[in-house]
């Protein structure tokens, strides 16, 4: 059920945002015995789009929560986002150079 969940959680960001980079982490394990999660998942995203161009981290967050809207009902408990423009992922990746 797991690496279900995480291919339509991509699925549904790679139709909404059309990421240059998109990285999906299931983080359930880290949660078990969760018992408010009630089936559900947690799960981090690591999102790369230029749909975020001058956007601020709210906006950028309502993005990817709208995109998954119907799984957070149904298959997300907790989900933490990382949402950058794609110059801020290349200045990320420069510093770390």
């Amino acid at each position: 059920m797991s690496a279900e969940r995480v291919e339509r959680i991509r699925e549904y960001l790679e139709a909404a945002l059309a990421p240059q980079q998109l990285e999906v982490i299931d983080e359930s394990h880290l949660h078990a015995g969760h018992a408010s999660a009630g089936g559900k998942g947690h799960f981090r995203v690591r999102v790369v789009s230029g749909r975020f161009s001058g956007l601020g981290l709210l906006q950028r967050h309502r993005l990817v929560y709208d995109a998954l809207s119907e799984l957070m009902e149904q298959d997300i408990h907790a989900l933490a986002i990382e949402a950058r423009t794609p110059e801020e992922s290349n200045r990320s990746k420069e510093s770390s150079s």
